[in-house]
């Protein structure tokens, strides 16, 4: 989800300056404001890191409508994504950005949660399976191929975690826990190889590891990166094991919006203040990105008895 944003027309420069930008952070802003008017309720009767797992279907929504928002202001950039053998790219870049922003504003009002996140899952995974995966193969030494794909996965593991959540009933109990038990195994994978990503590369952006380094006017660049290495790795472990997952997607989940709030917000606001259209989008995006990585973990912390 880090395209490369260059108009169609030279004569566009302009509009794409002014409105791929603005209309990522207002959609962005928008549905975080519903989400949190929504969520305000669950997070004032919970107590301890509860309170920040109630949190994620906000922080699941508001990335998801950043994405949406994209996908409909440069369509001609995206739909060059969309394999070759697929007709129609430039409906297939619109209709997928609709169908975020229906999905985001399903999640952040918690209507329908459980369609939207099962379909949204299939989504993601037909994009591994279609995209990711192929791009893997074709570069087995490639460790962003890899973490892309992953992170993919976990991304439509969260949806189903917040479709899971959803399932109440005692009828609904069985697959509620078979829900959870592939979400452990996926979010859990990816989070162990995150976690020693970030130890071989912990000057690059925490969490999820991809190629931006972190701007050198943080402070403490290494240690940022090794305490997230070991809060992955420990975590991971303890959400594979299911035992504790609960427990670990808690404290993992709360960890990553932490970063995302004073690593990813002030690099945020750094692109925001840049001219290039496309620092701006890269600056959103990486925000947006680990912001829904957040989500993801939280949201099978939701999913879990807890009893763990």
């Amino acid at each position: 989800m880090h395209p490369t944003i260059s108009p169609p027309f030279p004569a566009l420069i302009f509009l794409e300056i002014s409105r791929v930008p603005v209309s990522m952070c207002s959609a962005g802003v928008l549905l975080f404001v519903i989400a949190l008017w929504v969520a305000k309720a669950d997070v004032a009767h919970a107590r301890g890191l509860d309170k920040v797992v109630a949190l994620n279907n906000l922080c699941f929504a508001t990335p998801l409508a950043v994405f949406g928002a994209l996908h409909l202001t440069a369509a001609q950039s995206l739909m060059t994504m969309v394999p070759s053998y697929m007709p129609w790219h430039l409906f297939w870049a619109y209709f997928f950005g609709v169908a975020m922003l229906a999905a985001s504003l399903s999640m952040a009002t918690k209507i329908q949660v459980r369609w939207s996140g099962l379909l949204f899952g299939i989504a993601m995974f037909l994009f591994v399976a279609m995209m990711d995966f192929p791009g893997v193969l074709s570069d087995l030494h490639n460790r962003i191929a890899w973490e892309l794909m992953f992170r993919e996965l976990s991304f439509g593991a969260g949806a189903w975690m917040l479709a899971a959540a959803t399932m109440t009933g005692s009828e609904q109990q069985s697959k509620r826990k078979a829900f959870a038990a592939l979400g452990c195994v996926i979010i859990g994978i990816t989070t162990v190889l995150y976690g020693v990503e970030n130890f071989l590369h912990p000057i690059n952006v925490p969490a999820v590891p991809l190629e931006m380094v972190m701007p050198t006017w943080i402070p403490a660049r290494p240690l940022i990166g090794y305490l997230t290495a070991v809060f992955l790795v420990i975590a991971g472990v303890g959400i594979l094991s299911m035992k504790k997952a609960r427990m670990a997607a808690s404290y993992l989940g709360t960890w990553i919006v932490l970063l995302v709030l004073f690593v990813y917000g002030p690099i945020l606001i750094s692109a925001l203040s840049n001219p290039n259209t496309g620092v701006k989008v890269e600056g959103i995006n990486y925000f947006a990105d680990t912001l829904l990585f957040a989500g993801t973990v939280l949201a099978l912390a939701s999913a879990m008895p807890q009893r763990d």
